[in-house]
């Protein structure tokens, strides 16, 4: 009985190999197990590397299979390395992404790796098992697989495809308590219609789907043993519009309270999908959309297809339903994408509000169409994974490192949420675009060293207070008042920092606690407490008091003089930007009292 350990690092311990599944799988179905004892063993890129080797040889494995990726492929040299001098007599085998497109020099540099399989490794992988099996397979045979025979390595011809993609089965059976309350990733297709020339997929042409009904009955499958997430890694979802709504209806109908993560392209979206959308509940869908560059030279050399005039839209459309997470991508480091016309990009994509923008840099991919011009347009990268950029022909490392920065902050401050209002104030008053907002606290950031530690949400705030205060923005009182507000909308429990903005009113909570008692406030405002006596309803909520009334901000940019009492209501109502609702309120002689 030949036993076989099928292994990863994942990024995240909640994460769940696709990969390995579907190799373990294939061999069940078509070699029936026969002399082979299959397991799987998952890490993460976080655990020890000690630990993962004393767990590997725990399972005394006669062959050690691994899948491969930009993120975890030097611990897993590392690890394969040290393992086979522990147990030479096991064969390793490699496969992934990060094998598939230079595997002699892998094997030339690493002479502890037995075999690579380039491609999709399923059928590759069950004939290679075969040869160890006893069942006569000549490997040259088998396509995709690099091996050696005596000193010289061979890279067989071919690429490991599976054109009949039902012929792969399912790899979500057996014991599913694995999966509940993990991010399960999952593909309908395999395969991308577009041809960007920094991705992996235009290597390969064309799109090949698994069957709807294979579909249909996998999610079910993964529904029922209560995941997490999904997460389809379809490269263009909605590349076919009609099977994309039919499988969107199908989780509407049947995927309630788990989240659906997509790779979109927003302009490919027409009316009937956009309306679709709406009916959508809050958190069922998720959409990642790949803008990458708004540069129309650029993606004129990257081949890559985009009405950015069609994305806004259709991402403004979505956006307006407040049901549907929305991540947006730029690329910086793209073929000349310089750092203004990368401005212009950063602030095309801001001004569409997603809930999240990822500022990414170019990462030149082992196979893929720019790694192979690189030279044409300068560029010098990080020879190990992630291979990232460090500069080109128009983009020089300096500019680099300040992208850098503003990629931090953008993560710091406007993806968290938590400076939502301040940040629209600060940038609609004094600034001509986000990005100038943006280059321009990174240059604070810079002066003050401010990168070199980690910072708590409450320094956070005291930062951004203290960088408007050095750009000598006008009325900090106010400054101070919306951070203030921004704090409360995020914070249930709030420890409210000194230095903000604090104001009194005589007996203050004892009238709060009259407002709670009265009936009709509470049927206005908090009717989901209805039937709770104020004690009970105090805890669920916070009363503030501010020198201005922001209330009016967010609808209408409106913001007045004047003490005024705002209720925050933190009853979760699944918005997909958790915060509190507010309201304006009034209390009995509120400004004779103020003081």
């Amino acid at each position: 009985m030949l036993k076989i350990l099928l292994s990863t690092l994942n990024a995240k311990f909640i994460h769940s190999s696709l990969a390995l599944r579907y190799l373990k799988s294939w061999c069940k179905e078509y070699l029936n197990n026969k002399g082979l004892e299959i397991h799987i063993e998952e890490f993460t890129i976080n655990d020890n590397p000690e630990k993962i080797l004393g767990e590997i040889y725990r399972n005394s494995p006669d062959i050690l299979a691994f899948s491969c990726y930009i993120w975890n492929f030097p611990k897993i040299l590392e690890i394969a390395g040290n393992f086979k001098k522990i147990m030479p007599e096991t064969v390793i085998i490699m496969g992934g992404p990060e094998v598939s497109f230079d595997p002699e020099e892998v094997m030339r540099k690493n002479p502890f790796i037995d075999y690579i399989i380039s491609g999709e490794g399923e059928r590759s992988f069950e004939r290679l098992l075969r040869n160890f099996i006893g069942e006569q397979q000549d490997i040259c045979d088998i396509p995709g697989l690099t091996h050696r025979i005596g000193n010289e390595i061979i890279t067989n011809p071919g690429f490991g495809i599976t054109q009949n993609l039902d012929e792969i089965p399912s790899p979500y059976t057996g014991d599913l308590k694995y999966f509940k309350d993990r991010i399960v990733y999952f593909e309908t297709s395999r395969g991308c219609p577009f041809n960007c020339q920094y991705c992996l997929s235009s290597t390969l042409k064309g799109v090949r789907f698994f069957s709807m009904s294979r579909v249909k009955a996998d999610l079910l499958t993964l529904i029922r043993a209560g995941v997490k997430q999904v997460k389809f890694v379809d490269r263009t979802f909605n590349c076919d519009r009609e099977r994309a709504v039919e499988i969107w209806k199908f989780l509407l109908d049947n995927g309630r309270g788990i989240n659906f993560h997509f790779e979109i392209c927003a302009d490919l979206l027409d009316e009937d999908m956009i309306r679709f959308l709406n009916e959508v509940p809050v958190g069922l869908f998720q959409f990642e959309i790949g803008v990458q560059s708004t540069n129309r030279r650029t993606n004129d050399i990257i081949s890559r297809r985009m009405d950015f005039d069609r994305v806004a839209c259709a991402v403004k459309r979505i956006s307006s339903y407040k049901n549907i997470h929305q991540h947006l991508d730029l690329i910086a480091g793209l073929p000349e994408e310089d750092y203004n016309t990368f401005k212009k990009s950063f602030n095309n994509v801001y001004e569409l509000k997603p809930e999240r923008l990822q500022l990414g840099f170019l990462k030149l991919l082992k196979g893929s169409g720019l790694r192979k011009r690189a030279g044409e347009f300068g560029y010098i990268f990080t020879e190990n994974p992630p291979y990232e950029v460090l500069g080109n022909r128009v983009m020089k490392y300096e500019d680099i490192l300040k992208l850098k920065m503003i990629e931090d902050l953008v993560e710091k401050y406007s993806n968290t949420h938590r400076f939502d209002i301040t940040l629209d104030y600060v940038i609609e008053s004094y600034f001509n675009t986000p990005f100038d907002f943006y280059e321009s606290f990174a240059r604070y950031w810079e002066e003050n060293k401010l990168y070199r530690v980690s910072h708590s949400n409450e320094a956070l705030y005291r930062i951004l207070y203290d960088f408007c205060k050095c750009r000598e923005i006008r009325n900090l009182d106010l400054i101070k008042d919306l951070l203030k507000f921004d704090y409360m909308l995020c914070q249930r429990y709030p420890k409210i920092p000194g230095w903000f903005n604090l104001y009194s009113i005589e007996n203050f909570r004892d009238r709060c606690f009259e407002f709670l008692g009265n009936e009709r406030n509470i049927e206005s405002h908090l009717p989901h407490y209805k039937g709770l006596s104020p004690k009970e309803i105090i805890k669920r909520v916070n009363f503030e008091i501010f020198g201005y009334d922001i209330t009016g901000y967010e609808k209408q940019k409106r913001i007045s003089r004047g003490i005024t009492v705002v209720l925050f209501d933190y009853f979760d109502r699944g918005k997909i930007i958790k915060r509190a609702d507010y309201y304006k309120i009034n209390l009995p002689e509120l400004n004779k009292k103020a003081r």
